[in-house]
């Protein structure tokens, strides 16, 4: 199961916090690296700080946005301390690990990291399912990237020592990847200017609060195709 576990770190500027990220990853038996424009990859900075986790950084799946980093995944975590302005639920990494592993009977999830100074921009953490933050010192909050992710391992690698995953025998459900998701939000998008619901000059939270919507119901293949239908319908019906 926790080779269906994506880590995907956008924009890392330290070479070497790749590197230590990698070695946090192996400890705990994850593999799965997604690098988004990081700064300076490969590096022999990353490689000496990987120390015996050169083969995470050798297999590491370099990405030009977080899009491309979380196709094909059916559930995903943003990683971040800066939520006032999101709407998402807020778990913390315990409650990540118990439920991504529940998730990993279905296909790939994810967790997604920001840049070392900034952390994840809103948009970027509204393409996750939800958020996750560290519980840490009020007066003293700072983490660094690699030790974030050692959290998030260690969490993931205890759950994961007590959960098998299902046989496939064809009751599991078929989950909405995170690409056909997006597509599903455009079409809303598109289809609520049409019909002049939403003002693009002035959108306020619609959209945000419409993927935190969709975020929450994680909708199956079949759910989402009904939607799309009736975004369609619409679109036949404003014309």
């Amino acid at each position: 199961m926790l080779d269906r576990v994506r880590i995907i770190l956008v924009c890392p500027s330290h070479p070497g916090n790749i590197g230590s990220a990698a070695r946090a990853m192996k400890t705990m038996g994850l593999t799965r690296l997604y690098l988004v424009t990081p700064k300076s990859f490969p590096h022999a900075e990353a490689t000496a700080l990987a120390v015996g986790a050169a083969d995470i950084l050798d297999a590491a799946s370099v990405c030009d946005t977080l899009d491309e980093a979380l196709t094909g995944t059916i559930f995903s975590i943003a990683s971040t301390a800066r939520h006032r302005d999101l709407s998402h639920q807020i778990w913390s990494p315990r409650e990540v690990a118990s439920s991504l592993m529940r998730k990993t009977d279905e296909g790939d999830v994810a967790i997604v990291f920001g840049p070392e100074r900034t952390g994840l921009t809103i948009q970027d953490a509204t393409k996750c399912n939800v958020v996750s933050t560290i519980p840490c010192n009020a007066d003293y909050s700072s983490l660094n990237l690699a030790q974030a992710v050692q959290v998030f391992a260690y969490e993931l690698k205890v759950i994961s020592l007590d959960h098998v995953i299902l046989p496939d025998d064809g009751k599991l459900v078929a989950r909405a990847t995170h690409e056909e998701t997006e597509r599903l939000i455009a079409h809303f998008e598109k289809v609520l200017i049409d019909v002049g619901f939403l003002n693009l000059k002035t959108p306020g939270r619609v959209m945000q609060r419409l993927r935190r919507l969709i975020a929450r119901g994680e909708l199956e293949k079949d759910e989402l195709n009904i939607l799309r239908g009736f975004l369609s319908a619409v679109e036949k019906k404003a014309l």
